[in-house]
C-alpha cells in the first residue's frame, strides 16, 4: 500500500525535530478515498479528542502497515527507537468556524501524559485534491508554560480567551507564533513530533464538505515510542 521507494524531505522547524514530508506516499490513494466513501455511515465524532469532524478507525492491520513505514523511513529523524503503540484513522474536517469549541480554535499537541523516555509522533496523509482546504501549521507559545497551560485549561472548559477567536487558527496570535506551515497536496504525508503545537491550516472553512470524496479527508496516524538514547 505504501510507496516502497519514497522521496523523503525534511522541513526544519525552529528549535524542534524536523517535519518529514513524503509525496506520493500511497501507491493507490484513490482506493483509500473510495473506502472512505463506502464507509461514510461508519464515520463518527469522538468528543474526547476534539477533532472538528467525524473519524473512522482503520484497524490494526493498517496501523501496523503505517508503523512499518514509520520504522523504515521516519523514526530516526524524530528520535524514535521502538514503537510502543500506533493507531490509524480516517478523518473528515467538517465543522464551520462558528461551530468550533474554544479548544478547536487553538493549536494543540499529541503528547498528554508521556512517561519519561517516551515520545509521541503523528502523521497526516492528505487525501483531497483542493489544496485550499489546508495543510498543517506548527506553532510555539509566546508566553511562559503556566500561561499556556492556563489558556488550554480555560479553552477545554469552554471559555474563549479572545473575543475575536472564532475561527480556525491559521496565523500567529497573542498566545502562539506560527513557525512553519506545510501546504496540503494530494497523496502527501507529513510526520512530526507530537510534542510540537500544531493545527490544521483551514483558511477557507466554506470549502469543507461532509462527503469523503469531496471534503478535507485525511488519514491520521498516532505513535508512542521509546526515545532513542542520546
Amino acid at each position: 500500500m505504501f510507496n516502497p521507494r519514497p522521496q523523503v524531505r525534511y522541513i526544519a522547524i525552529a528549535g524542534q525535530a524536523p517535519c518529514v514530508v513524503i509525496d506520493d506516499v500511497l501507491l493507490d490513494p484513490r482506493a483509500l478515498v473510495a473506502h472512505a466513501a463506502a464507509a461514510q455511515e461508519r464515520f463518527a465524532v469522538d468528543p474526547a479528542n476534539y477533532y472538528p469532524g467525524p473519524e473512522l478507525d482503520l484497524g490494526q492491520e493498517m496501523a501496523f502497515r503505517l508503523d512499518d513505514f514509520f520504522i523504515q523511513h521516519v523514526r530516526r529523524a524524530l528520535g524514535a527507537q521502538r514503537t510502543i503503540s500506533v493507531a490509524a484513522r480516517l478523518a473528515l474536517a467538517t465543522l464551520p468556524a462558528a461551530a468550533l469549541h474554544p479548544l478547536q480554535r487553538l493549536c494543540h499537541r499529541d503528547c498528554a501524559d508521556l512517561a519519561p523516555g517516551v515520545g509521541a509522533a503523528a502523521a497526516v496523509v492528505y487525501l483531497f485534491e483542493d489544496a485550499r482546504m489546508g495543510g498543517t501549521s506548527f506553532y510555539r507559545p509566546t508566553q511562559g508554560p503556566e500561561h499556556t497551560a492556563r489558556l488550554l485549561r480555560e479553552a477545554h472548559a469552554g471559555k474563549p480567551r479572545d473575543a475575536d477567536g472564532s475561527a480556525y487558527l491559521t496565523a500567529s496570535n497573542t498566545h502562539f507564533e506560527q513557525i512553519c506551515s506545510i501546504p496540503a497536496r494530494f497523496n502527501r504525508a507529513i510526520f512530526y513530533d507530537g510534542e510540537i503545537f500544531h493545527a490544521a491550516q483551514i483558511e477557507a472553512p466554506a470549502l469543507l464538505h461532509p462527503a469523503p470524496e469531496r471534503g478535507r479527508l485525511t488519514m491520521n496516524g498516532f505513535f508512542r515510542f521509546r526515545k532513542r538514547s542520546a
